[in-house]
């Protein structure tokens, strides 16, 4: 039997059916039951109310009592953000973020500002603090667009970014009170292509997406760095289990990406990307595979960011974008199982939005940190750019399923 939840939360309704959200949609059977929506993270005093619908069998009526519509948030005065699922605010580009752990504690995570190179802690209830500063060059599309935390950070503390420096793209790592080093560079720089995205392999190496620097050839060259996913150790060089032995190449095929994210149970890794013509698309990522078969592509062009999936046997991947949130339906195996939806983007009266969204990554299981970008060809409000804390809640894609 399997039995639906709803995180509730007050400043959103969540749940499809009886009550509305912007976005949500029924697919089959096997269609994820899932959407995001922001909210404040309860804490540990005030855990999160599970609520079962129907006649606890799953297979009942999705009612539930009524509610009244949230009331309106007010605007921002200045950097003062009245949103509680807005954890900071007035920062610049926010094109980076790393959820942090702290079991028990304030949600908070690392947001990196894309033109600056600044790393700052964002922490639910505390003003956002400085954390690094990285030197970086920002022309085009370049700068600091991804952190990572190491695989071991717990024990050795360390944070890994993605930058552009006069010469190249690389990948940096640094703590906090420490100067930066040099993990892998000479990765091809060029007038744009040059976003990247990191992330863990769950096996204590590091994937690094590379954009094709302006050149989509790049991406099939396999002598070339750029627009690829390399997977190394944290040292930088190539990681035991690669498929050419002393080669970094993992797979080919990108030419902006936007961010790169696996499920908890390390059953389904994602990459996605905004080439410069084209479609923008997300990919299945695996072992020696080109990246040539989206599993599924975005006409509109919604500038694709970062990601989270939700392990969930029938979850969602939800994605980042200028439109707001991308949520992609996919099964336990990693087929798509419907036609994304769009929330977060302020077209319900139950809706919120927070303008374009870059980066993203997990705090955890049910929680997703999200940067905005606004100040970057959006319409920033006086608080932008700001890091924002979103959780996953059920939309009711179907009836359960013993």
């Amino acid at each position: 039997m399997r039995t639906r939840y709803r995180w509730s939360a007050p400043l959103a309704l969540l749940a499809c059916g009886g009550l509305v959200l912007s976005g949500c949609a029924r697919f089959d059977d096997t269609a994820a039951g899932q959407t995001f929506t922001p909210a404040p993270v309860p804490s540990p005093e005030s855990p999160p109310q599970v609520q079962e619908h129907g006649d606890g069998s799953g297979n009942g009526p999705r009612t539930g009592p009524a509610q009244a519509p949230p009331s309106p948030v007010p605007p921002p005065q200045g950097c003062k953000d009245f949103d509680k699922a807005v954890i900071a605010t007035c920062l610049d580009t926010v094109a980076a973020v790393a959820g942090l752990p702290g079991e028990g504690s304030a949600p908070a995570a690392l947001a990196g500002e894309r033109k600056t190179g600044r790393v700052m802690l964002a922490s639910s209830g505390h003003d956002a603090t400085s954390f690094a500063q990285l030197d970086v060059q920002a022309d085009g599309d370049g700068g600091l667009t991804s952190l990572a935390l190491s695989p071991s950070y717990v024990e050795d503390q360390l944070v890994f970014a993605y930058v552009t420096t006069a010469s190249d793209n690389r990948v940096v790592r640094f703590a906090k009170g420490q100067a930066p080093k040099p993990v892998l560079t000479g990765i091809p720089k060029g007038s744009t292509g040059n976003r990247g995205a990191l992330a863990s392999d769950g096996s204590g190496a590091l994937l690094v997406a590379t954009g094709d620097a302006g050149n989509p050839a790049a991406a099939a060259d396999p002598n070339s760095l750029a627009g690829k996913v390399l997977r190394i150790d944290v040292s930088g060089k190539p990681a035991t289990g690669n498929p050419t032995s002393g080669s970094a190449v993992y797979a080919s095929g990108l030419h902006s990406p936007g961010g790169i994210c696996r499920s908890s149970d390390g059953k389904r890794t994602w990459v996605t990307d905004h080439p410069a013509s084209g479609p923008d698309a997300v990919y299945r990522l695996q072992s020696g595979q080109p990246l040539s078969t989206p599993a599924w592509t975005w006409q509109d062009k919604p500038s694709l960011g970062g990601c989270v999936d939700f392990v969930d046997a029938n979850g969602i991947l939800g994605i980042a974008s200028s439109t707001g949130m991308q949520n992609v339906p996919v099964n336990k195996d990693g087929a798509v199982t419907g036609k994304p939806t769009v929330t977060l983007d302020g077209k319900s009266k139950a809706a919120t939005t927070y303008g374009r969204l870059s980066s993203m990554s997990m705090i955890n299981p049910q929680l997703a940190v999200a940067g905005t970008v606004n100040k970057d060809g959006g319409k920033p409000v006086s608080s932008d750019d700001r890091v924002v804390l979103i959780v996953v809640s059920d939309t009711g894609g179907g009836p359960g399923k013993d």
